[in-house]
């Protein structure tokens, strides 16, 4: 009998602290961004220091990696600071560059065929990572588009429903119908 007696003594102060969790405001989103950029050249201060225990071609690679690492954090952030689809998608192909010229350090080390091997699917890479996000963001724009059309559709037939009513109902009905739709 006690252990019930505690167990829901345990899980009200758990749905308790769930609550004031929950309650706590969403950071601003300038703070957020302006905390993932700082995070970013911290991490990429800290990397390109672990580079400077290796000389030579490692360094490079080490470098070229930190520097990708940091585009990569800083285009994400931008994007979710912009909240646009433009922006997403250039995040996109800016973090595919980025890796591209961080493939191509990495193919410096290689050798004769080898190094022309690597340079052909790094750049294999890169196109395929912007043809990508260019598809991605003519899927997105389509699936918009067609709820946009699926939504108008609705408001139209919603307004073909207040004819049947008169007057003052009439327009309490059309009013609602522009309210319910934002029109």
């Amino acid at each position: 009998m006690k252990t019930s007696h505690v167990l829901l003594l345990i899980s009200a102060a758990l749905g308790w602290a769930g609550q004031a969790v929950a309650q706590q405001p969403a950071p601003e989103p300038k703070t957020v961004y302006q905390q993932a950029m700082d995070a970013a050249e911290a991490a990429y201060d800290a990397a390109k220091a672990r580079c400077d225990a290796v000389a030579g071609v490692p360094h490079e690679i080490c470098v070229a990696d930190a520097k990708a690492a940091r585009v990569r954090v800083e285009e994400e952030a931008g994007a979710a600071y912009k909240n646009t689809l433009a922006a997403y998608t250039q995040a996109r192909m800016r973090i595919a560059s980025a890796y591209y010229e961080r493939d191509k350090t990495r193919c410096g080390a290689a050798l004769g065929n080898d190094r022309e091997v690597c340079q052909r699917q790094a750049k294999a890479t890169l196109v395929a990572s912007q043809a990508d996000a260019r598809a991605d963001r003519k899927a997105i724009e389509a699936r918009l588009e067609a709820q946009d059309a699926r939504i108008d559709a609705e408001y139209r037939v919603a307004l073909q429903k207040c004819d049947a009513f008169a007057g003052d109902v009439k327009e309490g009905c059309v009013s609602t119908t522009r309210t319910a739709y934002g029109k």
